[in-house]
């Protein structure tokens, strides 16, 4: 059996557990914390024995989903394990990098500033007829005497 199938069979196990952890937590009797709605004995055992019977398997199956958990963790990484960080072909390569040969970052083109969308506050002023463009009487000289 190769090692994704096995993930694949863990996962589907550690799923079903997560579902059936959550509905025994759901099945639970509330301790009295919201506002007195715990309930009294219904159901098809006495409220003790579903109490233990509920903490148990709350137990068992938060057990199984923890196990589950961390075999998957080991199967993900048993191909890894043979590998260092220092040995990663990464370092290996940046070691064996001539350092000798550095290029010149290519300089990047001055920017031309683009033509702007609408029109500006000089170019609109320039196009409006100007006030001053019929010469304004000037104020009258009192006489010379």
């Amino acid at each position: 059996m190769n090692e994704a199938m096995l993930q694949t069979i863990l996962l589907v196990a550690i799923i079903l557990v997560a579902i059936a952890l959550t509905g025994v937590v759901l099945l639970q009797r509330s301790e009295g914390g919201a506002l007195g709605m715990g309930g009294g004995p219904s159901g098809f055992m006495t409220a003790r024995g579903a109490g233990n019977l509920l903490t148990v398997t709350t137990w068992w199956l938060a057990a199984a989903l923890f196990g589950l958990t961390i075999v998957l963790t080991v199967v993900g990484n048993m191909d890894r394990a043979s590998q260092s960080i220092i040995d990663a072909d990464a370092v290996g390569a940046l070691a064996t990098t001539p350092q000798t040969q550095t290029q010149q970052p290519a300089q990047p083109e001055p920017a031309t500033p683009a033509q702007p969308a609408a029109p500006s506050l000089d170019d609109l002023e320039a196009s409006l007829p100007s006030a001053g463009a019929t010469p304004a009487p000037a104020p009258a000289q009192p006489p010379a005497q």
